[in-house]
């Protein structure tokens, strides 16, 4: 089973719009402090160069983990799907 629980350091994506933030859908970020005993994360977006253009606080329904490793095709069902 894959563990969708984020964790410090967490390379996660957004999946909500945050226009206000300047901040879209699919933009990648790393979780850099758990908030809250968990209930928030702030997440740290970066160019490519490594320069921060944006810090905030995010819920856990805000973002997704990104996976870098092959997932089993009886694994699948059981991650968490938006």
């Amino acid at each position: 089973m894959i563990n969708n629980a984020v964790k410090l350091l967490d390379v996660v994506a957004l999946i909500v719009d945050l226009p206000q933030c300047n901040l879209w859908r699919g933009q990648v970020g790393t979780v850099v402090e758990t908030l809250a005993e968990g209930a928030a994360f702030e997440v740290e977006f970066s160019d490519r160069n490594g320069r921060t253009y944006e810090s905030l606080g995010l819920r856990p329904e805000q973002i997704m983990v990104l996976h870098f490793e092959p997932v089993p095709p009886d694994t699948k069902a059981e991650m968490v799907t938006v």
